[in-house]
């Protein structure tokens, strides 16, 4: 993301044009048009206090600002995925390119959303995300699938009676479904054995059959891990749940077995998706593994193979350490773990909780920090490429991923007069293609003619011009000047 900035003003567009002695009237247009067209980029550089950024052509959007702290270096190719939260702008899936601008945003539902990431469905790139109501870190709730234009094509719910809970979806080629769907259980007891004063949050890992919604797959953290193994207190409340596991992450083995990482034991379990018995346990109170300098973690997230045979994670750690992205190499037959690299942030960042580690295509290694409104990228050495803030209070995980975005709906406009002129803002939520916007004026849709145009700059591109024509229009065309989409027509008075 070299020389990515702030992705907002500290000043209104009008009062920018007023300070520049610019407001436009008759021949001042032409010197107004060359200031406003420079609007978005002008004051980028510094930070700003501004909750969430607002567009005239998009009042229904609020995301948050994003400015780097670190920016210079080969970043790999992509746009940036968030799911914003808790901020003063919209909770809500987002996508932003490499100069921290919007590129789509969900105009939200007023529930909880984590984990947008581009998955393949039916043979095809498409986004998904979660959402629901987030209920003690849990979450409960669905699944939903997007187009690349954004229509949505299914929501994945849980079987058995249960709520999808927030922490992970993975697609496989066969066409399933796998995630996590948790319910507070009464434990089972041995004979004889005191009932415990509170119930337990069952972490269940889900597989359904997406074409027909069956449950093919099914297993219970209830079944197989302890109470014992947990390194988080019982609750004391009268009606608390003693949630001794927190599930997290799902990753497929190379043989088809599954990894599953829970938070609240400071472990990873193998699963043998047959049996649903425990192959090993790798961290916390009984690890079959050795653990070598630097590879003990906490209360970690988002456990992955890799196509090297290495195991990644992002280690929460326990405080005041700070928390950092790990690769592990495991010897299975001597049953050693050893660190191959972390990837820390040299400010020392403390995730109290979520965050995620994506090894990129290129070798490069992408670490949403969870809990702290922060993102980082990283070369494969460890080189610190990007490091940027966002004006949020979390993102649950955050992932950088090639996409093409053709919205099904029509570009946006807006308009203001500045004396005699008129400046026009155009955007497209979700268009990634757009690099030219024109403005196009007339008496009616059928008698439009070219009047003015400008680079696409941001999510929103300002076009100042004057106009006698009763009615204005923009049209966004790609790189090569083919016709992307028009918006509707809007009166110039």
């Amino acid at each position: 993301m070299p020389g990515l900035r702030t992705s907002g003003p500290l000043m209104t567009r009008r009062q920018f044009l007023l300070a520049a002695g610019a407001v436009a009237v008759g021949g001042a247009a032409v010197a107004a048009l060359e200031l406003l067209r420079d609007w978005p980029l002008a004051f980028k550089a510094g930070p700003t206090s501004a909750p969430h950024r607002t567009f005239l052509s998009r009042p229904d959007l609020a995301p948050p600002y994003i400015q780097a702290r670190v920016a210079g270096g080969a970043v790999a190719p992509g746009l940036v995925f968030l799911t914003p939260a808790n901020g003063a702008g919209q909770d809500g899936p987002a996508i932003f390119d490499d100069a921290g601008e919007l590129v789509w945003m969900s105009p939200g539902t007023g529930q909880g959303v984590t984990d947008l990431r581009v998955a393949s469905y039916g043979g095809k790139p498409v986004l998904t995300w979660w959402e629901g109501s987030n209920n003690g870190g849990i979450g409960s709730g669905e699944h939903v699938v997007v187009d690349s234009s954004y229509r949505e094509l299914t929501r994945i719910r849980a079987a058995s009676g249960r709520q999808a809970d927030l922490h992970e979806l993975q697609l496989s080629p066969a066409g399933t479904a796998l995630f996590f769907a948790d319910a507070a259980i009464t434990p089972s007891l041995s004979a004889g054995a005191t009932p415990a004063p509170w119930p337990v949050m069952d972490c269940a890992v889900q597989e359904i059959d997406l074409a027909t919604g069956l449950l093919l797959f099914e297993w219970h953290t209830a079944d197989h891990i302890d109470i014992e193994e947990s390194v988080v207190g019982a609750p004391t409340g009268s009606n608390a749940v003693y949630d001794y596991v927190h599930a997290n992450s799902i990753d497929v083995d190379t043989d088809g077995n599954l990894i599953v990482s829970a938070r609240n034991t400071s472990a990873l379990y193998k699963i043998d998706r047959a049996s649903g018995e425990i192959l090993w346990r790798l961290g916390g109170k009984r690890s079959d593994f050795a653990m070598g300098p630097g590879t003990t973690f906490g209360f970690q997230h988002d456990a992955r193979r890799q196509a090297d045979g290495t195991l990644t994670l992002f280690d929460d750690g326990a405080g005041p350490a700070p928390s950092r992205a790990i690769v592990l190499r495991l010897d299975e037959t001597a049953m050693t773990a050893t660190l191959v690299r972390e990837y820390a942030q040299p400010q020392g960042l403390f995730a109290t909780s979520q965050g995620n580690m994506q090894v990129l295509p290129n070798g490069n290694v992408f670490v949403g920090w969870g809990s702290l409104p922060h993102f980082s990228e990283f070369s494969a050495d460890g080189r610190l490429l990007l490091d940027a803030t966002y004006t949020a209070s979390q993102s649950y995980r955050d992932y950088r991923f090639p996409w093409v975005g053709r919205p099904s709906d029509a570009p946006a406009i807006a308009l203001e007069h500045y004396g005699g002129a008129l400046a026009v803002y155009a955007s497209w939520n979700g268009a990634t293609e757009v690099a030219t916007w024109d403005v196009l004026v007339g008496a009616n849709a059928a008698g439009l003619s070219y009047a003015a145009s400008a680079p696409r700059s941001g999510f929103e591109t300002a076009i100042l011009l004057t106009t006698t024509e009763p009615f204005v229009a923009v049209r966004g065309r790609d790189a090569s000047g083919a016709t992307l989409g028009t918006s509707p027509l809007l009166p110039t008075t």
